[in-house]
């Protein structure tokens, strides 16, 4: 049965996008050549079957139909007048699940209206997606779409950016703008969202008698090219664009990128990373990987303002950075909170990096990225002093005696740090500015 060419002839008359019984059974029937009686009850539970759910693939209806006792004893009663009639070539209509219907993203409907959309050609946007993996196996570095930056941490732990050329960078650009910035960020999500920084990520957290800091290991590589599809679908994009526009959001790491790391990483996590990057994934770098990572942890991001609730705790989220407070009662249990939260995320495919988990109370040190958070929030004040100390040196001694690390753009360092630290205490900035103001730059 399943090498049958009726299968996927069927399964596509399912797909057209219809979502009434009788516009189904119609077009199953064109494509059966007959109004066998049994199309319309097989649309009735196919749709009884898939009306809360992602848009399926092509696969999933063929394992409907095989799983289907109706089907089954249709198929085993007209085996030898079963046929396809008709091919139904027609693209697939859009078909959003009911939840983001009313979300002002571009029709799309094949891949050449894509190619079109984006002012490609189609074997470019082929070429781009990569669905088969030609740029994977390429010894040619030129031929690929990333540049690659292999960093080591103090620690051993391996960090690879992936940085993609100009032209798939102006592709991903478009789809964040045009499609992905359409979608609303969860509440407790603050990374990469508009109107949303750190200090409004901080700012629930502040002057909490305890906060629970939590941090998500390989967050980016860790969301495979298949999630990102099945974002595209839940959209309503047929498979065939869901599955390239997934293709040029993601990318799978050829393994001679690996081959150039510093000799400071440590082998064992090299190799794993290694094994993790070579799958399709969200590359730490493209346009479009925080915004699709924020979609990808809607579900976790609802599941974890409940338990926080439960616990008498808020919630907030900062890319892979997680935050709990609360008072009293929320103390008593943080320990034990602190277990749910990394079983929720091993049950939703992302793992806990323990070693930087956390629990501040008011006694120590808040600190959540980077910031003080006991009483308002704050640079820390080490940080404050070395960077007040290296601007006093640039004025005393020259600017080239603290450019110990040939930066090609001072300047524009000590500018962007003096810029941070105004952002969180304007008081503080303005000091270290009229520092900065009196340097002689050459």
């Amino acid at each position: 049965m399943a090498n049958s060419a009726l299968l996927p002839a069927l399964a596509r008359a399912f797909l057209a996008g219809e979502t009434t019984v009788n516009a189904i059974a119609a077009r199953s029937a064109k494509t059966l050549g007959r109004n066998w009686r049994w199309l319309r009850p097989l649309a009735r539970r196919y749709l009884a079957a898939t009306s809360n759910e992602i848009r399926p693939r092509e696969r999933d209806i063929i394992a409907f139909f095989l799983h289907d006792p109706g089907f089954r004893r249709a198929w085993s009663n007209h085996f030898d007048e079963l046929r396809v009639a008709r091919w139904l070539l027609e693209p697939h209509r859009m078909q959003p699940v009911a939840a983001v219907a009313t979300w002002d993203v571009p029709a799309i409907e094949t891949v050449g209206a894509l190619a079109d959309w984006l002012a490609i050609t189609a074997d470019e946007l082929l070429w781009f997606a990569d669905l088969k993996g030609l740029n994977y196996k390429s010894k040619q570095p030129r031929l690929g779409h990333y540049h690659y930056r292999v960093l080591a941490k103090k620690s051993g732990a391996i960090r690879l950016i992936e940085a993609p050329k100009s032209r798939l960078k102006a592709l991903q650009r478009r789809i964040l703008a045009e499609i992905l910035d359409k979608i609303p960020a969860h509440p407790a999500a603050h990374g990469f969202v508009p109107a949303r920084s750190i200090q409004s990520f901080i700012a629930p957290h502040l002057a909490q008698r305890v906060v629970l800091k939590m941090d998500l290991s390989d967050f980016f590589p860790s969301i495979t090219g298949a999630r990102i599809q099945t974002i595209f679908r839940m959209l309503g994009y047929p498979e065939s664009v869901a599955d390239v526009l997934g293709g040029i959001c993601t990318n799978a790491v050829p393994r001679r990128v690996w081959r150039e790391a510093t000799a400071e990483a440590n082998p064992e996590q090299l190799y794993d990373a290694c094994l993790l990057h070579t799958r399709p994934h969200l590359p730490q770098g493209a346009p479009t990987s925080p915004a699709l990572a924020n979609i990808c942890a809607y579900r976790i991001d609802c599941r974890l303002t409940g338990l926080a609730r439960s616990a008498g705790a808020e919630y907030t989220r900062y890319a892979d950075d997680l935050a709990f407070s609360g008072g009293d009662d929320f103390e008593h249990v943080v320990e034990r909170f602190s277990t749910h939260v990394a079983a929720v995320f091993l049950e939703e495919g992302f793992h806990v990096n323990h070693r930087k988990t956390r629990i501040m109370r008011q006694g120590v040190r808040q600190r959540l990225v980077g910031l003080v958070a006991n009483q308002h929030a704050n640079v820390p004040r080490t940080d404050f002093d070395r960077l007040k100390a290296m601007l006093h040196n640039c004025v005393r001694q020259g600017v080239q005696s603290q450019n110990r690390t040939a930066h090609p753009r001072f300047r524009a360092y000590l500018d962007g740090r003096i810029g941070w630290v105004e952002s969180v205490n304007p008081a503080k900035g303005q000091r270290l500015r009229a520092i900065y103001d009196l340097i002689a730059w050459q």
